[in-house]
C-alpha cells in the first residue's frame, strides 16, 4: 500500500502559523516551489502513463507472487520486495504530487477534485498489492528466519522487522481489503471535509473578513485590545462551526475505536506507538515526566510573563503576547536564509551543503497566501526526487525558527533517501530529531551573536515559549486526545463536553497564571493534528526532549559527534531509537533521560529569573 500521507511532518504550533496575504513590505519575492520535478501538471501525460503502468504492474505482481511467499527461497522473496518497492514508489510519487498541489491550493475546488481522484485511483491500484504485506506476516518465525539466511533478503531485515510489529493486529485478507478500499469514503473523506471547511473560515476583524490564520496571528499582537478582539472573533467563528467539528471528531474517534477493537489494540494510543516503533512504557514515561514538570516549567514561566506584562492574571489570548510593545524588526528572506544556512554549515559543512540545495532549487514554498495550507511541513515525496518544504513566512524570528525546523526535516529526508522508499522513513518520534536539532543550532548561533542584554532576554523568552509549545503544550494536546478517545468509546461526546476536556487539560498544563473563560472551550477545533494524525503530537515532545539531551552531548565535546549524527540521519528507518542513541551514550528507556531534556528548558527559565 502506498505510504505517502498528508500532512508529512507538520511543524509544532508556535502560535498561529496559517495563511494570510503576504502584503508586508520587504517580503516580496518569497520563493514558490516548482512541482515539475514530480509532474509537469495535473494533465501531464507522464502522470497518466505512470498510473496506468503502475496498475498493470500491480496486477502482474499479484498474479506472480500471491500465495507463494511462504515457500520462496530468500533470494526470490528479496526480489519480490524490490519489485513491490518499485511499484509503491511510483504510487508515492503520484500521491505526493497531488498532496502538495492541494496543500498550496486548498480552496481551489478543481485542485481538491484532482487530489481526491488521485487518492481514489491510488487506493484502487494498491488494492492489488495489499496481499503482499499481509502474506509476509502470515509466514511463521521459523520459516522466515530460514529465508533470512540469504544475504539478499537480509538486506530487507529492517522493513520486515517493522512490518511484523503489526502482525498481532492483522485481520483476514478479505477484511483488510474492504477496509482499504473503503478508506477513501471513511477517514480520508472526513479529513477532506475538515481541511476544506477550515480553509473557508473567515473571521471579522476591524471591519474586514480575514482568514482564520490571519486572525490567529493577531493574537500575537503587542496591542492587548487587538488580541482580545481577535480572540473573541475567533471564538465566535469557531462556535458557529463547533457542531460540524464535533461531528467530525466524534466520527473519526468512533471509526478509530472500531478499528482498534477489530485489531485488538489495548488502548487508543497503541496503534500510534506501534507505528512509531516505540514501546508504550517509553511514551508513558515521557508523558509522566512532562506532566510532573508542569509547575517548574510552564507554571513558573507564565507567572514570570504575567509579572513582566504587569498583569495579575493572563487571559488565554495573552499566551503569545510579545514582551515588548516595539514592533519586531522584519527579517527579510535573504537574511533568514543566511542565518539558517550559517548555523547548519557551522555545525558541519556536509550538512550545510545538503541544506543549500533547498534554496538553490525551487523546493520551498514560503509566502502566506490565501487558500494555502496553514502551518509548515516537510514532505519527503520519494527518494528518486527530493523533499519539498511548505512555510507561511512573515519575517518574524519564529518564522526563521520554523524555516530551520522544516529544513532539518528536509536534510534528514535527503540523507535517509539512500535507504530506499521502504526503509527511508523514520517513525514520528525520530522524525523530529533533525528538525529540532537544526532549530537549536540556529537559535544558539543567533543567541551567541547577540550582545544587547535586552534583546538577548527577549530571545531567551521566545525560545522558552517555543519549547513550552513543543513540549508542554503538545503533551497537553496528547492528554486531551487520550481523554476524548477514551470517553468516546462509551458514547458520543457533546461539543460542550469536548470543550470541558480541552479547558481542563489546558489549565493543568499552563497553570494558575491564566484565567480561562468559556469562549476558549472551542479552540480545540482548529488543531489539524487531532483530525489527520491522532496522537501524533507527543512526537514533538519526544523529539524536543531527545534533542535537548543530544545537544547537551554535542556541547560537552563528545568525540566524533558530527560523524555519528550524520550517520544517524542516514540510517533512516533502519535502526530503532535505542540503536541510534547508543553511540551518544543515551537511552530513552532510562527514567532519567527525559529529565535531561526538561532540565534544559528549566535552565533557560532559571536564566530568565535572574535578569
Amino acid at each position: 500500500m502506498f505510504k505517502a500521507n498528508f500532512p508529512a511532518f507538520p511543524s509544532a504550533p508556535r502560535s498561529a502559523d496559517a495563511s494570510a496575504p503576504a502584503t508586508t513590505p520587504g517580503l516580496a519575492g518569497l520563493p514558490r516551489w516548482d512541482l515539475s520535478d514530480l509532474y509537469a501538471g495535473p494533465d501531464a501525460p507522464a502522470l497518466a502513463t505512470d498510473l496506468d503502468q503502475a496498475e498493470a504492474d500491480a496486477q502482474a505482481f499479484s498474479n506472480a507472487w500471491q500465495g507463494r511467499l511462504v515457500s520462496l527461497p530468500g533470494a526470490e522473496l528479496a526480489q519480490a520486495i524490490a519489485e513491490y518497492q518499485r511499484i509503491d514508489e511510483v504510487l508515492g510519487r503520484a500521491g505526493s504530487y497531488a498532496q502538495l498541489l492541494f496543500a498550496a491550493n486548498t480552496s481551489d475546488s478543481g485542485v481538491a477534485r484532482f487530489a481526491q481522484s488521485i487518492n481514489e485511483r491510488l487506493t484502487t491500484i494498491s488494492t492489488h498489492l495489499l496481499f503482499f504485506t499481509l502474506e509476509i506476516n502470515r509466514i511463521d518465525d521459523a520459516t522466515l528466519s530460514a529465508q533470512m539466511s540469504d544475504a539478499a533478503l537480509a538486506h530487507w531485515a529492517p522493513f520486515l522487522r517493522d512490518l511484523r510489529v503489526f502482525r498481532p493486529y492483522q485481520l483476514s485478507d478479505e477484511v483488510e481489503a474492504v477496509l482499504h478500499e473503503k478508506s477513501v469514503t471513511g477517514a480520508a473523506a472526513w479529513n477532506r471535509l475538515f481541511d476544506e471547511t477550515m480553509a473557508g473560515l473567515r473571521v471579522r476583524l476591524g471591519g474586514e473578513q480575514v482568514t482564520l490564520g490571519n486572525a490567529l496571528d493577531t493574537m500575537s499582537s503587542p496591542d492587548r485590545r487587538q488580541r482580545a478582539a481577535a480572540a473573541s472573533a475567533i471564538g465566535d467563528e469557531l462556535s458557529r462551526n463547533v457542531k460540524l467539528f464535533s461531528l467530525i471528531t466524534n466520527t473519526l474517534a468512533k471509526d478509530k475505536a472500531i478499528m482498534d477493537g477489530l485489531r485488538h489494540y489495548p488502548r487508543p494510543t497503541s496503534a500510534r506507538n506501534c507505528a512509531n516503533m516505540v514501546e508504550d512504557e517509553v511514551v508513558d514515561a515521557l508523558v509522566q515526566a512532562v506532566t510532573e514538570a508542569y509547575p517548574r516549567l510552564s507554571h513558573r514561566y507564565y507567572a514570570l510573563k504575567a509579572k513582566w506584562l504587569g498583569l495579575e492574571k493572563l487571559e488565554y489570548w495573552d499566551r503569545n503576547a510579545p514582551l515588548t510593545t516595539q514592533d519586531e524588526p522584519l527579517i527579510p528572506w535573504a537574511e533568514a536564509t543566511k542565518q539558517v544556512l550559517g548555523a547548519y554549515e557551522g555545525f558541519d559543512p556536509r550538512m550545510g551543503e545538503v541544506a543549500k540545495q533547498f534554496f538553490d532549487h525551487a523546493w520551498i514554498d514560503a509566502p502566506p497566501v490565501p487558500g494555502k495550507a496553514s502551518g509548515a511541513f516537510a514532505h519527503p515525496t520519494v527518494p528518486s526526487v527530493h523533499p519539498y518544504l511548505l512555510l507561511n513566512y512573515r519575517g518574524r524570528t519564529r518564522d526563521v525558527m520554523t524555516l530551520a525546523h522544516e529544513l532539518g526535516h528536509g536534510v534528514h529526508q535527503v540523507l535517509a533517501g539512500r535507504q530506499g522508499y521502504l526503509m527511508s522513513s523514520t517513525p514520528l518520534t525520530l522524525a523530529e530529531t533533525a528538525s529540532v536539532f537544526g532549530e537549536m543550532l540556529t537559535f544558539r548561533a543567533l543567541l551567541d551573536a547577540q550582545t544587547d542584554p535586552a534583546r538577548r532576554r527577549l530571545m531567551l523568552a521566545a525560545k522558552v515559549e517555543d519549547m513550552l509549545n513543543t513540549v508542554v503544550r503538545q503533551i497537553a494536546f496528547y492528554r486531551f486526545e487520550t481523554l476524548v478517545h477514551e470517553e468516546r468509546r462509551k458514547g458520543e461526546l457533546l461539543p460542550a463536553r469536548i470543550g470541558e476536556i480541552w479547558r481542563q487539560t489546558q489549565a493543568e498544563s499552563l497553570g494558575p497564571a491564566f484565567n480561562f473563560t468559556p469562549d476558549y472551550d472551542v479552540y480545540w477545533t482548529y488543531v489539524p493534528h487531532f483530525i489527520h494524525s491522532p496522537f501524533y503530537v507527543y512526537a514533538y515532545a519526544f523529539g524536543d526532549c531527545l534533542v535537548n539531551a543530544l545537544y547537551g552531548v554535542f556541547r560537552s565535546g563528545h568525540p566524533g559527534f558530527q560523524d555519528k549524527y550524520l550517520d544517524m540521519l542516514k540510517a533512516g528507518g533502519t535502526l530503532r531509537h535505542r540503536e541510534l542513541l547508543a553511540p551518544f551514550g543515551l537511552d530513552a528507556a532510562d527514567p532519567g533521560f527525559w529529565q535531561k531534556g526538561l532540565d534544559v528548558i528549566a535552565g533557560f527559565i532559571d536564566e530568565l529569573e535572574r535578569v
